[in-house]
């Protein structure tokens, strides 16, 4: 939802209306269905979760012919045609999860969960996990199991493959669906008390309260909210100034959260980091940092 926030107030503020579309289940196919719809409706300009390697080169191509400028935010493609990318470093944001497993996990075990294997919102930061733990030297075996895309396939596979797996030392995840059924398992068991560390990605409610109850150790922070904003944003400017300016790499960055720094996470009724669909300003005070 803080994705659609921030389109939502981009347009707010600037005067565009703007449609949500596309696949719920990260199909490509959908996606690309909707895609060509809107390349057929004359649209102001198109942004787009560049979940498949190739799926998309064709419709970017076929937009930007027409002159519709096209955007990428949350995932990207090597070699796509399309004019910025706006979200995180996946790969990296991978390495660093895999550095923080290597940190809680000395040796066994440890699977990575990930709903839909290959797409490309997520499968860079399984990849570099992988990598990270590799380039560890230590002796953790780390398992890419898929979890499903939908919540219900989530839970109940993450939670099936701990039965059949009672020995591992560390569950993890790369999607917000799959780090919310870790923290189920995790809870349901009692797993972190007895040595089991968990982490994942996103801001799921249920995954902020598995944190603050101690039983994942850390979820990672993409800012969902500025991947919405600063696209409108940029397709905004590409089309004010005549194509001149606009179009920039935009990393939203990386951030963990852990049990220290949860509580604001959890305070928050605003649509920035949480799930309020009210349009606020919200005061601070106080020094910034720490």
């Amino acid at each position: 939802m803080p994705t659609q926030y921030g389109i939502a107030d981009a347009c707010a503020l600037l005067g565009c209306s703007y449609q949500w579309t596309g696949s719920q289940k990260s199909v490509a196919s959908e996606m690309v269905n909707a895609m060509n719809a809107a390349i057929a409706a004359g649209v102001d300009g198109i942004a787009v979760c560049l979940v498949d390697e190739h799926a998309f080169n064709e419709p970017v191509k076929k937009a930007l012919a027409a002159g519709i400028p096209v955007f990428a935010y949350n995932a990207d493609a090597k070699g796509n045609a399309r004019l910025a990318y706006v979200g995180q470093d996946l790969y990296l944001a991978g390495k660093a999860l895999g550095e923080r497993i290597v940190s809680l996990v000395d040796e066994g075990d440890v699977v990575g969960f990930i709903a839909t294997p290959g797409q490309l919102n997520i499968q860079p930061r399984l990849d570099g996990a992988a990598d990270a733990i590799k380039a560890s030297g230590k002796k953790i075996t780390f398992t890419q199991i898929a979890s499903g895309p939908t919540v219900n396939e989530e839970v109940s596979r993450v939670d099936a493959y701990y039965v059949g797996h009672k020995d591992l030392k560390g569950i993890f995840a790369v999607d917000a669906g799959s780090t919310m059924a870790v923290g189920k398992t995790m809870e349901k068991y009692g797993l972190h008390a007895n040595g089991v560390r968990a982490g994942g990605f996103d801001l799921l409610p249920e995954t902020l309260d598995a944190i603050a109850k101690d039983h994942l150790d850390f979820t990672i922070d993409q800012q969902p909210y500025l991947q919405g904003f600063y696209t409108v944003m940029e397709m905004f400017l590409f089309q004010m100034s005549g194509g001149l300016t606009g179009p920039a790499e935009i990393n939203t960055g990386l951030k963990f959260v852990t049990k220290d720094g949860v509580q604001p996470y959890l305070k928050t009724q605003s649509r920035y980091e949480g799930n309020a669909s009210k349009q606020a300003l919200v005061e601070r005070s106080g020094a910034i940092g720490g």
